[in-house]
Order: structure tokens, then sequence, then C-alpha cells
């Protein structure tokens, strides 16, 4: 099978054998993936501001210590 044959029955089968969405369900599909990303950077920006705070309590324990 050559790479010429290849492309062409890809293209066929793209342009004739693949279901694609309607745009209803495109549009639900984004608001879902858009409102997960939104909730999963806020929760990673919360753990992450957790840790930098626990950290740098930590941080100026020691030094408070060590003083």
């Amino acid at each position: 099978m050559s790479l010429v044959d290849f492309i062409k029955g890809s293209y066929t089968e793209f342009k004739d054998k693949v279901e694609w969405p309607k745009w209803p369900d495109l549009q639900s599909s984004t608001i879902v993936v858009t409102i997960a990303t939104v909730i999963l950077a806020l929760f990673t920006f919360g753990v992450d501001s957790l840790f930098s705070k626990a950290i740098a309590n930590m941080i100026s324990l020691f030094i408070g210590i060590f003083n």
C-alpha cells in the first residue's frame, strides 16, 4: 500500500463514512469543556495558593527557630 493510496483511502473514509457531530452537539460539548476547564483551573489555583502559603509559613517558622 503506497502513501498515495493511504491518503486517498483516508479522504474517502472521512468524506463518506465518518458521521460528523451536528452544530448543537458541538456547542453543548464546547460549553461543558469550557466550564470543566474553568473549574479545574480554579481548583489548581486554590491548591497552589494553599501550598504556597503553607510552605511560606514553614520557612518563616524555621527561620524563627534558628534565629
